[in-house]
């Protein structure tokens, strides 16, 4: 008799007349706005404009969504290509069963196409995005709770995660909540990237490095402890091997880059150092001048010379040259003697 447990929800989806709230969907929903949130945050931190991560992250969501849809299909096909089987299952993602390689591969494709757009180089917007990403993860593992599925092995532990399904071969019972684990994991990468960031300067993709190189860890011994089927190379699970490619792949990375490119950029963004009031003020100041001009050209209006031919149509101007004439002629006789 099991003392606590983690009860799981009895259905992963409601229903607001014909339109389905499914569980699964907010929780990528969600994880998706506190990304771009903290994102935002911490571009702007680095000398960003504010709505840059919202505008690159139109397009490397998409991607993600597309890439992590396609590496589950393919690397669990007999879900929806085996006998018995309806391929049209593979569209369905707010089912379940998105790959977070394939989301990250193809989902920096996106980002890659929206930083080239604005000229922003991709590992400062990497950068700033890393710890985000890494709540997103922890806040999307909850749909897993939601659909009940990617549990581990049975157990007796207080947080037991309580099965109930039977459906697509679940044996009702008690078991390790790795969506539990991944997801408090993530977490604890996303304070270790601030942290780092803040202390050791990170820059040219390394938080991002490190925010994947951490997570792989994690992922490496919560994969031991799953029991949902998968395909297994040399004893090991599929995605034990992914982790430890992407895991050697980032710390090449930060090692390197630190090397090469030691300390953070100065500028992530082009123009982003000039006030946005800048612009305003050149125009207001464009308008000065025209007024000053205007008044300066009423006044010589106003003069008592004629603009276009020079002269005083008074005859003022003709008086007093005359008058400055015989007083010169006038000092002559006393010059001489």
């Amino acid at each position: 008799m099991e003392i606590a447990y983690i009860p799981s929800p009895s259905r992963g989806v409601l229903h607001l007349g014909p339109i389905p709230l499914r569980g699964y969907a907010f929780c990528i929903i969600i994880g998706v706005f506190v990304a771009v949130w903290l994102g935002n945050k911490r571009w702007l931190a680095r000398g960003g404009r504010p709505g840059t991560v919202a505008d690159i992250a139109v397009w490397a969501v998409p991607f993600g969504l597309v890439g992590g849809r396609l590496y589950h299909v393919i690397t669990d096909y007999e879900l929806y290509f085996s006998e018995g089987r309806d391929w049209v299952d593979a569209f369905k993602i707010w089912e379940g069963g998105l790959g977070i390689w394939g989301a990250i591969a193809l989902g920096a494709l996106g980002a890659w196409i929206g930083c080239r757009r604005r000229g922003i180089p991709l590992p400062a917007w990497a950068d700033a995005l890393a710890p985000g990403i890494a709540l997103a993860q922890a806040i999307g593992r909850w749909g897993n709770w939601f659909n009940q599925e990617l549990y581990g092995r049975e157990t007796t532990v207080p947080w037991a995660l309580h099965i109930t399904s039977s459906t697509d071969g679940r044996v009702p019972g008690y078991y390790h909540p790795t969506f539990l684990y991944e997801s408090l994991w993530c977490v604890g990468v996303a304070l270790l990237v601030i942290w780092a960031d803040r202390r050791f300067t990170l820059g040219h993709g390394r938080a991002f490095a490190l925010y994947v190189a951490t997570y792989c860890v994690g992922r490496f011994w919560i994969e031991y402890l799953r029991v949902d089927d998968a395909h297994h190379i040399l004893g090991m699970r599929l995605n034990n091997w992914t982790a430890i490619f992407v895991f050697i792949l980032a710390v090449v990375y930060f090692v390197l880059s630190a090397k090469k490119r030691p300390g953070r950029e100065e500028v992530v963004e082009p123009g982003a150092d000039v006030p946005d009031g800048s612009a305003a003020d050149g125009a207001e100041g464009d308008k000065g001048d025209g007024a000053s001009a205007e008044v300066k050209a009423e006044s010589d209006t106003d003069s008592d010379t004629d603009p276009r031919t020079g002269a005083d149509p008074d005859g003022r101007a003709d008086s007093e040259a005359q008058d400055k004439t015989e007083d010169k002629a006038g000092a002559e006789p006393t010059k001489k003697s």
